[in-house]
């Protein structure tokens, strides 16, 4: 848990580090964030310790011992397989409350200490409330990534309109984080500002003022901007936030609400078609032998202008068609994707159930067989097993977030694999079989190899 949670510090040192945050802050940060670790932490642990526990006594004889008083391996593991059903059903709940709770915490403290810092603010590609601005830019980069490229600025005016609009080539933020004001330097630009005259005569011509520079300077006042509290919590919905029956009726409310706008779309898209029309009219479903003679006159005409009309008209509907179905497409796949992830989310807070009770079989007989422990080969082994089971539950997930498989399925399919494999070994431990007999497998080889007609007959001649 440790070693995870200094990777953890690492991995958000950026967003941590250079804005006077002290112990308790960070500590309170990384003790909501431990809850997510769990279900990578548990797991591991168990199979590194029934690896290392059981390697050792197999090591030093002890089972054997214990096989000569007739308490077989099963009758060993029976206490601690006991106690890993209860661990996991602990699990469960750990998984259905704490987890949670803590995302909850910790997703609503990194936003808030975000807002501790503009150059983290400002997230590439949308735009960013700062202060009295809303800013937009397309890349970041150099120290602190001050340096801003592709720069697009709405400043709002007294009247709380954005009648003010900065476009510049690139930028630089050169306040502190100590400083209440935002020092932003924009270069290669223009100014656009729209002039609202007091009279309405003028207001027709819709005046507006332009002004080109090459250097412009900003200063905005961050006071209301650092004062930030963050306990707040105003992201509370998130599927990682829910517990199984908020799940359950978010996935209901999505699936209904995703249906429904399927049909819409459907039912709004068809009634653009010629056909649908035609077959609406005539309130039938309707064939090609079917359609009204004149439907297609056009082809038959002699004046080439109608031709080229009605094809040009065809082919920009066409190409309206085209692109509406690959916008809803995207916005498809993305609200198919969001169902995913709740049901993923769901699925895999009962997967957890059976991970710790699965890999500490695997654990307990591989340490059975290779009759190894202390931290050298029982960690290898540990660490090769784990990241297997992980990464195939993590390739699944990933396939399943855009519909090619079932979430289901992908939730658990890393269990389904670990339990056949679980079943074999404890199998193979408790008759001391070992995991592959080489030997065996060589001789078998070899007997089929002398079987074979061709070999059989130059032995009779050489007889």
């Amino acid at each position: 848990m440790f070693i995870f949670i200094i990777q953890t510090f690492w991995l958000f040192i950026d967003e941590l580090a250079g804005k006077g945050l002290d112990m308790i802050i960070i500590s309170k940060f990384l003790l909501y964030y431990s809850p997510k670790l769990i279900p990578l932490v548990l797991p591991l642990s168990v199979l590194l310790a029934s690896l290392m526990t059981y390697g050792t006594l197999s090591e030093n004889y002890e089972f054997a011992a214990m096989k000569s008083t007739g308490i077989s391996l099963q009758r060993a593991m029976l206490g601690l397989v006991i106690f890993h059903i209860f661990l996991g059903i602990g699990t469960f709940y750990f998984s259905n409350h704490v987890i949670p709770y803590g995302e909850l915490k910790s997703y609503n403290l990194r936003r808030n200490l975000a807002k501790l810092e503009p150059t983290l603010a400002i997230r590439e590609g949308i735009f960013n409330e700062i202060g009295e601005i809303n800013i937009k830019v397309d890349k970041k980069y150099g120290d602190n990534e001050r340096f801003l490229e592709g720069v697009i600025i709405h400043e709002y005016t007294p009247n709380s309109e954005n009648n003010i609009v900065i476009i510049a080539e690139r930028g630089e933020m050169k306040s502190e984080t100590s400083d209440p004001n935002l020092k932003l330097v924009l270069y290669n630009g223009n100014r656009y500002e729209e002039v609202i005259p007091r009279k309405s005569k003028d207001r027709e011509r819709i005046p507006h003022t332009k002004v080109a520079f090459e250097e412009y300077e900003m200063n905005i006042d961050l006071s209301k901007f650092n004062n930030v509290n963050l306990e707040e919590e105003s992201y509370k919905s998130t599927f990682r936030m829910q517990k199984i029956e908020q799940l359950k009726k978010s996935i209901d409310t999505l699936q209904q609400s995703f249906t429904e706008e399927q049909n819409a779309f459907s039912e709004n898209f068809g009634r653009q078609s010629v056909l649908s029309r035609t077959a609406r009219k005539n309130e039938a479903v309707i064939s090609i032998d079917s359609l009204p003679e004149n439907l297609f006159q056009f082809i038959v005409t002699n004046e080439f202008w109608k031709q080229s009309k009605v094809i040009d008209e065809s082919r920009i509907k066409i190409r309206g068609s085209i692109r509406n179905l690959n916008t809803k497409r995207g916005s498809f796949f993305a609200y198919q994707k969001l169902i995913n992830l709740h049901k993923i989310t769901l699925h895999e807070k009962y997967t957890l159930l059976f991970a710790s009770l699965l890999l500490f079989l695997i654990g307990a007989a591989l340490g059975a067989i290779i009759r190894k422990g202390g931290l050298g080969l029982p960690l290898v082994l540990a660490v090769l097993i784990f990241l297997t089971y992980h990464y195939i539950g993590l390739f699944s997930k990933n396939a399943a977030e855009d519909n090619s498989i079932s979430p289901f399925f992908a939730s658990w399919l890393s269990t389904l694999i670990l339990a056949p494999f679980a079943i074999i070994l404890t199998r193979r431990a408790s008759s001391d079989k070992g995991f592959v007999s080489l030997s065996n497998f060589y001789y078998s080889i070899e007997e089929k190899i002398k079987r074979l007609p061709f070999l059989k007959k130059n032995k009779q001649k050489n007889e």
